[in-house]
């Protein structure tokens, strides 16, 4: 099937009856052809919409180079419920298609327990000795993303043998991306050209023609290291090291693409007040515990924010200034509006590592576009002001509070995200219900002491 025709595969209620319908008739045949002739990935998207009996159905029923690649595009979820109905010796023989690193992804999410039943039912001693290696590393290093098949050859080998060499490891590798080269002592020394490999002389080594130039990570290095230099030099893969530079593996951009989207994902939900990695049908409970910690400093801030409006009772006595009340979720809102876009702002340039400088001359570039904006606004205030006829002195105090106010929220969306990142903690934190909730207390705060100074009451 041509790539074309994959491209327009489109899942529907009337495809789902008429899988559903082979399954219940045991139309094996009639199945094995319908999967045959679509991507996995879209064979993933049909089984998630199955129950988990007729998913585990189909998931037997195909064979292993397929069912493998289908279970790596399943949801985590999905993917988990599904292989607690195969055996140990089931899951083996289905890892055993699967390159390295997608083989230990799934191993780590079973138990202890059943991790060491499958690994123990791998038959290739190389494919279980580096599964057990990548299990060992910490889940946010490079070393848990790489794979260990990749296409390496000596400094020292003539062009003849080096291709020989290469035909033999490139069968055990999904995608040839580069090929590395090593010194004696299995460090990396550089990359080979397949140009310059072709046109070379069958007795040339490989040392005369290799490019010494080549970037990698340490097996140590953090997920975010990897993914950034990845996108710096556009890169399709990257080699993997260890502390004495000897080439352990690669990553490739398919595994960083992923890591991309759970990061942007998990950044969201904080960014929403969820504090920690949800789903939409995931249980009430862990909902609640997801949601519930945020909204509860919402309930906070709204406190406080009527414990500062009850100081300033005294105003609702006063028959020319009491209309202040009713500009309170103006003032408000615009502090939140501003402190959210500041803190996204920093926030995706922090996480694309493009925040660079001073901090101080970061806020004072804040303060200038505060100054700006607020300028616009505190000037559509007062000519709103003006048509519903305002005292102009009143309309001034809105204006010069909502000036001061988003400045305010400006240097607190900026400094708050800088502040955590540099920290250790993930700024996407900052956004959301934090930064609303105290610009909130700040606008309202502000917005009655300068209309106190102005209005002099």
């Amino acid at each position: 099937m041509s790539r074309e025709e994959y491209i327009r595969f489109q899942f529907s209620k009337e495809l789902l009856e008429e899988v559903i319908n082979l399954i219940e008739s045991g139309d094996d045949a009639a199945l094995h052809v319908y999967f045959n002739e679509i991507h996995h990935a879209d064979i993933a998207e049909v089984l998630g919409e199955l129950s988990l009996d007729q998913a585990t159905y189909i998931i037997k029923l195909l064979d292993s180079d397929t069912t493998a690649e289908v279970l790596m595009e399943l949801d985590d979820d999905d993917r988990e419920k599904i292989l607690e109905n195969f055996s140990a010796q089931e899951i083996a023989e289905e890892i055993a298609e699967l390159d390295t690193d997608d083989a230990a992804d799934i191993i780590a999410e079973l138990s202890l327990e059943r991790q060491r039943n499958v690994i123990s039912k791998i038959e290739d001693p190389e494919h279980k000795a580096d599964i057990q290696e990548l299990l060992n590393y910490d889940e946010d290093s490079a070393g848990s993303l790489m794979a260990k098949e990749l296409v390496k050859v000596n400094e020292n080998w003539t062009v003849t043998r080096c291709v020989k060499e290469m035909r033999s490891q490139a069968e055990f590798v999904t995608r040839v991306h580069s090929i590395y080269v090593v010194d004696d002592a299995e460090k990396l020394i550089g990359r080979l050209s397949l140009k310059d490999l072709l046109v070379a002389k069958a007795k040339d080594e490989i040392k005369s023609i290799f490019i010494p130039k080549v970037d990698f990570v340490e097996v140590s290095d953090s997920i975010e290291e990897v993914s950034r230099l990845m996108q710096k030099y556009d890169l399709e893969a990257i080699p993997v090291v260890d502390n004495e530079k000897r080439l352990l593996g690669r990553i490739t951009i398919d595994d960083i693409v992923d890591v991309i989207k759970e990061e942007a994902e998990k950044d969201y939900q904080l960014a929403a007040g969820i504090t920690q990695e949800v789903e939409a049908d995931d249980s009430i409970l862990e909902l609640v515990k997801a949601r519930l910690p945020w909204l509860i400093l919402g309930l906070f801030g709204g406190l406080a924010s009527v414990i500062i409006l009850q100081d300033f009772e005294e105003v609702m006595l006063l028959p020319n200034i009491k209309s202040l009340f009713f500009f309170t979720p103006l003032v408000a809102a615009m502090a939140g509006n501003v402190g959210v876009q500041s803190s996204a702002i920093i926030v995706q340039g922090l996480a694309n590592d493009v925040v660079k400088g001073s901090l101080v001359n970061r806020l004072l570039k804040e303060v200038g576009l505060s100054l700006i904006n607020g300028f616009a606004l505190g000037t559509l205030v007062i000519i709103f002001g003006a048509i519903l006829d305002f005292e102009f002195l009143f309309s001034l105090t809105v204006a010069v509070s909502m000036v001061c106010v988003i400045i305010v929220a400006a240097l607190i969306g900026t400094f708050v995200p800088i502040l955590l990142h540099r920290r250790g903690i993930d700024p996407a934190i900052a956004t959301g219900p934090f930064i609303t909730t105290s610009n909130d207390i700040f606008g309202i705060f502000l917005f009655f002491m300068i209309a106190k100074l102005i209005l002099n009451f």
